[in-house]
């Protein structure tokens, strides 16, 4: 089955964004990235800046983000998606028990390099926390056996040069990644980064196992409410369904 994920900041506040993980998981998302705000989010744009601004604005920690996740009672996976100065702030160790405690299975930080991952990834080995590494379109060959090698749970192809954001068009460098990524392995393959709408996800997923929206889904949560997200993510399932004969 092809995989959707959502991605999730918490804003407006806390409980706003644990209603609309509910909502997805409730329509169809086989997973769901909680973002964990911070003041300098390099990797995002306009939509995910605004909703980490919010989320601190109206005084989101990560403490407070993991807390709500541990009564959150849903059924399918979660990741987090942060960067590292939160987790060095707290600790390798220390912060990766602390998803390990809150029902987290997979963590996310695009801001560490392979070559400076391995303290983290050990920690996470420790606690049982699944390292999701990014592989960019600039890649050389030699490189993503190397990335794919650290990876487990599934590898994020990054599918433009640039910050997450919707876009017109997907990409064309989001499926030549993904096919280079799964001709060299059995992990799955999700592309990330200016997947903006169903049509997209499909198209996408006709070359990689799944996507992850997550400007898109923000959009309709800072926008709308959570009943938005769910009824977005219940578009994007029903599409991505049709599109492989299922039920």
């Amino acid at each position: 089955m092809q995989a959707e994920s959502c991605s999730f900041h918490t804003s407006p506040v806390v409980i706003s964004a644990g209603r609309a993980v509910r909502a997805a998981a409730a329509n169809g998302a086989d997973a769901i990235e909680i973002g964990i705000p911070f003041s300098d989010p390099v990797m995002d744009g306009p939509m995910i800046q605004l909703a980490s601004e919010q989320a601190l604005e109206r005084g989101a920690t990560p403490l407070s983000i993991l807390q709500e996740l541990r009564n959150i009672d849903i059924d399918v996976p979660l990741a987090v998606m942060c960067y590292y100065n939160t987790v060095h702030s707290a600790g390798n160790e220390r912060f990766a028990h602390s998803l390990a405690e809150a029902g987290i299975c997979a963590a996310i930080v695009p801001d560490l390099p392979l070559e400076e991952a391995s303290d983290w990834c050990i920690a996470a080995d420790g606690a049982g926390i699944e390292t999701v590494m990014l592989a960019a379109p600039t890649a050389p060959e030699e490189r993503l056996p190397r990335i794919l090698q650290r990876c487990n749970g599934f590898v994020y192809a990054v599918g433009l040069l640039g910050v997450t954001g919707e876009r017109d068009e997907l990409a064309s460098t989001a499926t030549k990644l993904a096919a280079r990524l799964k001709a060299l392995t059995d992990v799955p393959v999700l592309i990330g980064v200016g997947v903006s709408n169903a049509a997209q996800a499909v198209e996408a997923s006709t070359v990689a196992d799944g996507v992850v929206m997550g400007a898109s889904v923000m959009r309709r949560l800072i926008e709308h409410d959570a009943d938005a997200v769910g009824e977005y993510v219940g578009e994007v399932r029903k599409a991505l369904d049709a599109s492989f004969g299922l039920k």
